[in-house]
């Protein structure tokens, strides 16, 4: 399930302090799979039921980086959207995600400089009340002068 916003971008010249975007998604044991096939990160905690178990999470958890790709998904999917470009991203992960888990992820305009076409973004993933990631991002956003 993912259930986001309009996709598309917005421009520098449109961005204000405050603006938020998000998208919710289900996390699946095929979107563990699939993660642990394209990065080639197949630790038992999130494949082993018996292994995961004896763990500190107790039992399977979804790679953290799956998590903070739901934030990148927000950053090029809605804010700033299409044509932007990642400077450098700051990451805490406060609690697994589990596999049925339904993740919020969250961007927030914390600063804008026009001139050089920054956004610092402050990014949280939440499942229900528990927040499981934050963190800041900046990023290149769009312009319309360079359409």
């Amino acid at each position: 399930m993912l259930d986001n916003q309009p996709r598309g971008t917005i421009c520098i010249e449109d961005i204000e302090i405050g603006m938020t975007r998000s998208l919710r998604k289900t996390v699946t044991d095929h979107d563990i799979e699939l993660f642990g096939e394209v990065s080639t990160d197949h630790n038992p905690v999130h494949f082993d039921d018996a292994y995961a178990k004896d763990t500190i999470f107790e039992g399977r958890i979804a790679h953290g980086m799956l998590t903070a790709g739901l934030v990148s998904a927000v950053i090029g999917e809605q804010l700033p959207g299409h044509g932007s470009i990642y400077l450098g991203q700051t990451l805490k992960f406060m609690a697994p995600v589990r596999p049925g888990d339904t993740v919020v992820a969250q961007v927030t305009v914390t600063d804008i400089d026009h001139a050089k076409r920054r956004v610092g973004l402050d990014c949280q993933c939440t499942v229900g009340d528990t927040v499981v990631l934050k963190g800041e991002a900046k990023v290149l956003a769009p312009s319309r002068k360079f359409d």
